[in-house]
């Protein structure tokens, strides 16, 4: 629908069409929701509330604003209060490990976990990540992420992400959360929203300003706020906002979404951060939701900022009320104490710009000169789990003739560049920002460095050793003569190819950021189907950030198996080789669609300036990936959920039981007023630098420096912004994650798997649901586990159906409603295999 800038109420806002166009607004939403301790957060507020009492405007404003880039040793730092011995918080990325440290791990990304559709594996990953974030002395995880959700396939950070179901993002999600949070770390889920190409998500160099992302309210809430709410439910200490635009309202100033969607409706307790340089506004950003200003500075290195001494004059002038400034802080330090910071804290043990011991404390002004790295080991005994999330993410998407897995071969050949290492190291490429030798990450701020990386080659070629198999590899993809010696005979050839992404900063080939194409990199079709020509026993290996058009390889009778690896991590090539050789059953699910030419998607980047002004009108609304192709019949090569086993299964006895919990009842009342904490000194006089202080060259500080404090200045910020009064609760929300009764449990479904095959397995059963309206996806995931069966036996899936899988968004109420349209219930195996099926009553 058009948000308005105009619009006010809920009523208004209703009467609008379900449509996107260019210049669309979001309408204002103020004051901006204080934060009020419910959900879990009860002691971290009442501890954060006493915190912040003892502090002087000074310290307030320090907590809200980074020091710069290179200003400490994180990649985001928050200023100290030496007073209170509290030194500020450490803000690292990333999603799948530690960015610019040692002695860590490389985790698989994002994608690969949500393809082992496995509760216990989301967590235990973010448990394993935020523990070695814990052990460097690190307060908040740049992570995980659900935006980009994966709207385009070739979106350059989907891998970062999960899956473009939004129900399977937010269970990995919350999952993932719990881990991290459970080590006491605060997760930050990022990028607060629509950040879904990356090119031109940015303002440019001539003033363009980045995409603005325009989506009706509809698809707002059904799709890309989905796994947000799932992130808020879990307790969430953070939130990244994005760079883009939505609605023609930059993500970080952005009031409708910060205010009302995320702090209102979500009833999100913690504090919202700015992606590094995606604030552009000082007070507007304040009041529209933002509680932290990252990295500080307006640009890299920059040594201005849109905070720091500005919020200091704007709570001095009046223009921003305390209560104002006193929230942003609280929130900071709640998520600070929910996570136990306060009794889990180390000192910071690593320094980003150096793999130096020895360097400069503030590395941007190189200043203070010390030791600054103590490599600490922190990887503990993670390459197990990384193995396992590794071998159980690989989806087996064909395999003829029983071709895997392979039982003592006499002979294999491994093929291809993405087989071997690179002549550079595993680290050679800052921030990954280069296509050579195996790809287990993407490139980006989201990645981490490798302290080793087993190249499939390396593997196989020790298990070929242990069999006494004969073992040729050939590294170069255009080295077709030492290819055909190599496979010519040989009883398997496995082949392996790549195709790569990551952030637009980094440009890969051409690639800036988001991919060119959905084809494979350095050629390696071409290899796939030379030697292909040769062997009769073909077999592939796909590390992708994504799908990639497979169609011809699918339909190839000499390529008898293909494997989707994704990126796995550093233990890349003992996962693989467990799988090819047995020693793990597959079990993963395609997280998304393989379509068989581009087209089939719907929808793709927009790689070219559009306008002075771009927009991105999401038309398509809720219907991305497989709801796209069922909406428009169009048959892919392998669908969401595929996957295969060496094992088979089978599914009977679909039962449903009806639930009581009682209507729906939207939330009434209104909060308290906003509080305050302790008392500001308002004489700018006490505001300034110290005598004697040394200012370090580009760092952030909230001294005043003898600006001189405006006063009378006219009432120009919106109108409610700086309104403390009681405000009326929102009828979907007063809940984390939104009105409480969307959870309840209206039907419990049960179902029998059974393992009819002769090798133990685990399969993956998936609940969807039809909500049966013209408009609504032929059917919308809503369910899945992991049973892991012996052969011949059988176990129960289970599902609890609750209001909110069952519900859509009403754009006249503002909230959920179960529409007249009956409702089907779907179990099986994949969005396309769905044998048992029941009407919900």
């Amino acid at each position: 629908m058009l948000w308005a800038a105009s619009l006010g109420s809920a009523v208004a806002l209703a009467a609008l069409a379900s449509a996107q166009h260019d210049g669309d607004h979001s309408p204002p939403s103020y004051p901006s929701p204080w934060m009020r301790g419910g959900n879990g957060w009860q002691d971290a507020y009442i501890k954060a509330k006493d915190f912040v009492s003892q502090l002087t405007l000074l310290e307030k404003v320090n907590l809200t604003t980074g020091v710069g880039w290179e200003g400490e040793a994180c990649v985001g730092n928050t200023g100290s209060i030496p007073r209170l011995n509290f030194r500020g918080l450490c803000l690292q990325d990333g999603p799948l490990g530690i960015r610019f440290a040692d002695q860590n791990s490389a985790f698989p990304a994002g994608v690969n976990a949500a393809a082992t559709w496995t509760t216990r594996l989301f967590k235990t990953r973010g448990n394993a990540m935020g523990s070695e974030h814990r052990g460097k002395g690190i307060d908040a995880q740049l992570g995980p992420v659900a935006g980009g959700l994966g709207r385009v396939p070739a979106g350059g950070r989907n891998w970062e992400g999960f899956s473009p179901d939004p129900v399977l993002t937010g269970v990995a999600m919350a999952e993932t959360i719990k881990g991290i949070q459970d080590a006491n770390v605060i997760a930050t889920a990022k990028h607060f929203i629509m950040n879904e190409q990356e090119f031109n998500r940015e303002a440019l160099s001539d003033g363009t300003p980045a995409y603005s992302a325009n989506i009706d309210d509809k698809t707002m809430h059904e799709l890309y706020l989905w796994p947000f709410a799932d992130a808020v439910r879990a307790g969430v200490g953070s939130i990244m906002c994005s760079y883009n635009r939505i609605n023609n309202s930059y993500g970080s100033e952005n009031s409708y979404t910060l205010n009302h969607l995320l702090k209102n409706e979500l009833d999100f307790q913690g504090f919202v951060m700015s992606d590094w340089w995606a604030q552009h506004s000082g007070v507007a950003s304040a009041f529209a939701g933002l509680d932290m200003s990252m990295a500080g500075d307006q640009n890299l290195g920059s040594g201005n900022t849109h905070w720091g001494f500005h919020l200091t004059e704007a709570v001095l002038n009046g223009t921003i009320p305390q209560w104002r400034l006193d929230d942003m802080v609280v929130r900071i330090m709640a998520a600070y104490y929910k996570v136990g910071r306060d009794t889990a804290r180390v000192d910071v043990n690593f320094n980003s710009w150096t793999k130096e011991t020895f360097g400069y404390r503030h590395a941007g002004a190189k200043e203070g000169y010390e030791q600054v790295n103590f490599h600490v080991n922190v990887q503990g005994d993670h390459a197990r789990l990384i193995r396992e999330i590794g071998g159980a993410s690989t989806v087996l998407l064909k395999n003829t003739n029983n071709a895997l897995p392979l039982k003592k071969p006499s002979s294999i050949a491994v093929i291809g560049e993405d087989a071997h290492d690179s002549p550079d190291g595993p680290n050679g490429c800052d921030d990954r920002g280069c296509d050579k030798g195996t790809l287990a990450m993407g490139w980006g701020s989201g990645t981490a460095n490798f302290p080793y990386l087993i190249a499939p080659v390396t593997a196989l070629k020790a298990q070929a050793a242990r069999d006494k198999t004969k073992f040729t590899n050939v590294s170069d993809n255009y080295d077709l003569s030492a290819v055909t010696a190599a496979v010519t005979g040989a009883e398997a050839a496995i082949v392996f190819g790549n195709a790569d992404s990551g952030e637009a900063y980094i440009t890969v080939d051409g690639n800036q950021g988001d991919r060119k194409n959905l084809t494979l990199w350095g050629d390696a079709d071409a290899l796939i189907a030379h030697v292909a020509s040769i062997n009769p026993n073909t077999i592939v290996v796909l590390h992708t950030v994504g799908p990639v058009i497979v169609e011809a390889l699918k339909n190839n009778p000499n390529v008898t198996a293909i494997l989707w690896a994704g990126l796995p991590g550093q233990e890349s090539g003992n996962a693989i080789t467990d799988i090819l050789y047995g020693a793990r059953n597959p079990s993963a699910k395609s997280v998304f669609t393989w379509g068989k030419k581009r087209e089939d998607w719907g929808v793709d980047v927009v790689y070219k300036k559009t306008s002075d002004n771009p927009q991105l009108n999401f038309n398509e609304g809720v219907f991305i990936d497989y709801r796209h192709f069922d909406a428009n019949e169009i048959e892919p090569s392998y669908e969401f959920g595929f996957g295969l086993s060496y094992t088979n299964y089978s599914y009977s006895n679909l039962q449903i039981e009806k639930k009581s919990p009682g209507p729906y009842e939207p939330t009434l009342g209104k909060t308290e007023p906003a509080p305050t904490f302790g008392t500001i000194d308002m004489d700018p006089a006490n505001a300034q630098f110290p005598p004697g202080f040394h200012i370090v060259n580009k760092y952030i500080y909230p001294f005043l420096n003898g600006t001189a404090i405006p006063t009378g200045l006219p009432q120009t910020f919106p109108k409610g912004a700086n309104d403390s009064s009681s405000q009326p609760k929102l009828g979907a929300g007063g809940s984390g994650g939104g009105n409480r009764q969307l959870y309840d449990v209206m039907y419990t479904v049960t179902a029998t798997v059974t393992n009819t095959g002769a090798v133990k397995g685990t399969e993956i059963p998936q609940l969807y649901i039809s909500l049966g309206a013209p408009t609504d996806p032929k059917v919308v995931l809503r369910g899945f586990d992991d049973l892991i069966l012996d052969p011949k036996e059988s176990r129960t899936f289970k599902y609890d159906i609750t209001r909110r899988d069952i519900s859509n968004w009403d754009t006249a109420s503002q909230n959920w409603v179960i529409s007249e349209f009956p409702k089907t219930v779907y179990v099986g195996a994949s969005s396309r295999n769905l044998p048992l099926s029941g009407k919900l009553s």
